[in-house]
């Protein structure tokens, strides 16, 4: 029997549960396929513990459908410093531990709860050893061979490695059949998220995500801050100024700059239960 809240940002929903006693689920992995199965199961994009830690106000444990570990959830960590506002410290300000280095949460609030936050994400990493792939040096704007064609394709570290593309309709395209293609593809040998992208305005770009071990989300934080990074080195927008990255499930705004990328957006919680398993 776990307790558990549901709650989401942009659509990209996981189950979270309290672990703040130290008390961690067996087998979290396996927890991750079972509970978010959205049929079996509670429901969502994966599993998130929110965790102590001795450097910063929680540690988040982020778990995909797949029962693989990712290291970062723009979206999920938006909804852990939403937790921790309403329910643990009621902090504005809020550090949380992952696997990719803490990052610093300004909450948002309205009539006494947190309604989003705007997320310190840390330097965007263009190398490719970060991703990792199998290039050398940078990968922005490179046409490759890759999920059985050739693609014009920008590779960003965010904690998590993204393959941005930008194309004419991400909409028009097979997602269910291309997006494994990119993940599996030899060119990462860590698997790949994927964003498709479209620059819809001056400072807008329309966006779809297949997230490495879940598929196609409703929204991906650390994809949007992907996409708006690449965006800006290939000249689409200018470093420092505010882009909006329209999603299935919502709106983020980003803001690159050399030194961090900023993410803010909302978080919501859905609701509160107990998972009693199989």
């Amino acid at each position: 029997m776990i307790k558990f809240t549901k709650m989401h940002g942009c659509g990209n929903d996981y189950v979270y549960v309290d672990c703040l006693d130290g008390n961690i689920p067996a087998d979290p992995n396996g927890l991750s396929i079972k509970i978010s199965d959205r049929r079996k199961g509670v429901g969502g994009d994966g599993l998130v513990l929110i965790c102590p830690s001795d450097k910063a106000d929680a540690f988040m444990r982020m778990f995909n459908a797949d029962g693989s570990e990712g290291r970062m959830c723009g979206n999920a960590i938006r909804c852990v410093g939403k937790y921790m506002y309403d329910r643990v410290c009621g902090k504005d300000e809020i550090s949380i531990e992952t696997l990719s280095g803490i990052k610093y949460l300004k909450m948002k609030a309205e009539n006494g709860r947190a309604s989003g936050a705007t997320v310190d994400m840390g330097a965007a990493g263009f190398e490719c050893a970060k991703i990792p792939a199998v290039y050398d040096g940078e990968c922005i704007g490179r046409t490759v061979r890759v999920a059985g064609g050739e693609y014009e394709v920008s590779l960003v570290s965010m904690g998590s490695p993204h393959c941005v593309v930008f194309c004419e309709d991400p909409y028009a395209l097979d997602l269910e059949k291309t997006g494994p293609l990119f993940e599996h593809d030899p060119l990462f040998p860590q698997g790949v998220n994927t964003e498709f992208v479209k620059v819809t305005g001056e400072r807008e770009l329309l966006m779809r995500v297949w997230e490495r071990g879940s598929g196609e989300t409703f929204a991906c934080g650390t994809g949007a801050c992907a996409a708006v990074s690449a965006a800006v080195r290939l000249g689409y927008f200018d470093e420092g100024e505010p882009v909006a990255v329209v999603m299935r499930g919502g709106v983020l705004t980003i803001e690159y700059t050399k030194d961090t990328v900023f993410m803010t957006g909302e978080a919501v919680a859905v609701a509160d239960g107990i998972y009693y398993g199989e």
